[in-house]
């Protein structure tokens, strides 16, 4: 499967473990993500008519340099691109129109075969000091339900289904394991952004399942810390060892897939 993503940081975040949750069922993906920092879809779609190389395009987790939304959609044959709103907006409903509908027109145009997905961004930590936060009353409950509610309306305009990433992190923290208030992980890293570990890996759950309609339960991938140790001397590639300690906790994994399978209904 190939996916593009229109994005911003927190497609990045999203991507970050899709290839290795995959790659531990033997199952090939390829990821490329447009990257601008909490970029909105308003200026995706300026960015769109312009045809400007504005973006960082990643691909495979990997940046390529400056790309266009033109050049990046005829890079592959994709077989799923995603759109999401920036976080600050993202429980704005009219903030999304016309931008989603113009956008979301040009793609199916330009790529026929491909299926349109809306990746549902997350509430900010109960904690969190985003400077656009007192728009949700400091209240990431709040913030989740008008997410929802604008995610919801855009999806129904345009045709496609939800990526329910936002549904998974607002389950997690109902538990108290990822619930920062009783004690739990923080499931972001600053308030906004999902965790280099727990959170990003429980996003890779969510649309590994959700696009490769996945079980989750015999996956054995558990992501760590690596340092670098030198190069191979017969294929001067590049080698790491995992860092003692730093493997995600096997327990909190199982209860990360419980909540993402518990998120695609």
């Amino acid at each position: 499967m190939k996916i593009l993503s229109v994005g911003n940081s927190f497609s990045v975040d999203c991507q970050r473990y899709v290839r290795d949750i995959a790659e531990a069922d033997k199952t090939e993906i390829t990821l490329g993500n447009l990257y601008i920092g909490g970029c909105s879809l308003e200026r995706h779609c300026e960015n769109l008519k312009s045809a400007k190389p504005e973006y960082e395009y990643f691909f495979n987790n990997k940046s390529l340099g400056s790309a266009s939304i033109q050049t990046a959609l005829k890079d592959e044959d994709w077989d799923v691109v995603t759109l999401q709103q920036a976080s600050h907006f993202s429980g704005m409903s009219e903030t999304y129109f016309p931008y989603i509908e113009e956008l979301s027109e040009y793609i199916r145009r330009s790529v026929p075969t491909c299926t349109i997905y809306i990746n549902q961004t997350w509430a900010y930590e109960y904690d969190s000091t985003h400077g656009q936060f007192p728009n949700y009353n400091c209240d990431r409950r709040l913030m989740h339900e008008r997410l929802t509610d604008a995610y919801e309306k855009a999806a129904r305009v345009i045709g496609a289904e939800i990526i329910p990433v936002g549904k998974a992190v607002s389950i997690a923290r109902e538990r108290k394991e990822f619930d920062p208030e009783k004690g739990g992980i923080p499931l972001t890293r600053d308030g906004f952004h999902l965790s280099y570990k727990y959170g990003r890996l429980l996003a890779g759950y969510v649309w590994y399942k959700k696009l490769c309609k996945a079980d989750l339960d015999k996956n054995s991938f558990l992501p760590a810390d690596y340092e670098y140790i030198g190069r191979d001397s017969q294929t001067d590639r590049p080698l790491y060892r995992e860092i003692e300690g730093t493997r995600a906790d096997a327990d909190l994994v199982k209860l990360l897939k419980i909540c993402a399978s518990q998120a695609i209904v």
